[in-house]
């Protein structure tokens, strides 16, 4: 009766509250550059940097002038008149810069905002190898947990058929002990497989910015691989064009370039013209109160031509060609080393996948049914269990290994490359 309250209980809770929902790796990708928190602060700093190309390209600001002269500080025939013989003089001036200092500065601005966008995707590169790297891990917890799951209910029949070989006299008791022992060894990898998805997928939640609860939520996708790979070359070449951090190694050797010009630009004289208007009522000629004039500041650039910022931003331009130098190298690196574990895992997976695991399979298939008519010792069994068991965690753990490499691949190629 209580049982039935219960699940009367269970059969008015919402369907939702059981829901699963299930995410492939792109819909996964997808919600990780949506939300990820670390991802937005970097796009912030480009509109940061965007914005500063506006203030990169501004003209200079006008200046304007006002003087007075002439204020009386006594009194002129007993009457007291301090404005009588001011002189007002407006003026109006305006710094002219040359050699396209102003369009320098944009261009030293818009560089900065390529490199900024560079850094972002390349952030983005190391952050979604992380990803794809738990994003593995939840699917080799799901198989390792499938798998002690089978191996469970492989042994619960193993067990009822010696059970019944036990009743039947044909075996001796403490064979079939022997027999339901082994089966702790199969309980603990169940709940051992339980702990490790639930942590997988805590893992991958937490690098999603997701507060979805383990118990509703699920990845899919295939835990199996591919013998099939592209020259080394090829990888190399696809690497060299699309690696963010070697893009933005060669937009710091521009920006360098572009910063030595605008140094040398600020060498220059930028003379300063002015224009100036006068009331004077004081003149004795009616005629002659207003004037207008001008004049021209020119500084003479005797002493500081800017010649120890032209040196440092010309030795910063070798040592950006140099970094650049490096981090070529490290992506050549970076693709090799991804491209021969690869094809390691490859060498390991394919005779696994075509004869060991079929082996093994068929190795305990033929002692459980030599054991059972006689034929095979309790010991020679449950080795033969032993190996299987041994073979197919091997062969997981190699499925796993070559994900991994996979999603290295990934980010040495700066794009999805492999499968």
């Amino acid at each position: 009766m209580k049982k039935q309250a219960i699940l009367g209980l269970v059969g008015l809770l919402p369907v939702s509250a059981f829901a699963q929902t299930t995410y492939t790796w792109q819909q996964i990708k997808d919600k990780f550059t949506a939300a990820n928190p670390t991802l937005k602060a970097s796009q912030l700093s480009i509109d940061e940097s965007r914005a500063a190309e506006i203030t990169a390209y501004l003209r200079p600001n006008p200046d304007f002038s006002l003087t007075a002269d002439g204020v009386q500080v006594s009194r002129n025939g007993g009457v007291w008149r301090p404005l009588s013989g001011v002189v007002e003089t407006p003026g109006i001036s305006y710094l002219h810069e040359r050699q396209h200092k102003r369009e320098l500065r944009r261009d030293q601005a818009k560089e900065s905002t390529a490199i900024a966008e560079s850094t972002y995707l390349d952030q983005q590169r190391g952050l979604l190898f992380n990803l794809q790297t738990a994003f593995v891990n939840v699917l080799q917890a799901k198989a390792f947990l499938q798998n002690a799951r089978e191996n469970l209910a492989y042994w619960d029949h193993e067990l009822d058929i010696n059970r019944t070989r036990y009743q039947a006299g044909d075996m001796a008791q403490v064979d079939l002990k022997r027999l339901e022992l082994q089966r702790a060894q199969f309980e603990t990898d169940f709940e051992t497989a339980i702990v490790n998805l639930r942590t997988a997928k805590i893992q991958l939640l937490m690098l999603m910015n997701e507060r979805t609860p383990i118990e509703r939520f699920d990845v899919t996708g295939p835990f199996d691989f591919s013998d099939e790979l592209r020259p080394l070359d090829e990888y190399r070449t696809i690497a060299l064009d699309a690696r963010p951090d070697l893009k933005a190694s060669v937009q710091n050797v521009d920006l360098a370039k572009i910063t030595y010009r605008l140094t040398v630009a600020n060498g220059s004289t930028d003379p300063t013209f002015s224009l100036w208007w006068s009331h004077n009522s004081s003149f004795a000629n009616p005629y002659a109160n207003e004037t207008i004039g001008g004049n021209i500041s020119i500084p003479l650039r005797i002493f500081d031509r800017n010649q120890g910022e032209k040196a440092r931003t010309q030795v910063d331009i070798g040592r950006n060609e140099r970094l650049r130098d490096a981090n070529e190298a490290l992506v050549y690196s970076d693709v090799d080393s991804a491209y021969y574990t690869l094809v390691q895992n490859l060498n390991l997976l394919k005779p696994y996948k075509a004869t060991y695991v079929a082996m093994a399979s068929d190795i305990r298939d033929k002692m459980s049914f030599s054991y059972q008519n006689g034929g095979a010792s309790l010991l020679d069994y449950l080795d033969a269990e032993k190996a299987y068991r041994d073979v197919r965690l091997a062969y997981l753990n190699l499925i796993g290994s070559y994900l991994t490499a996979v999603a290295q691949m990934n980010m040495a190629a700066g794009r999805e490359v492999a499968q």
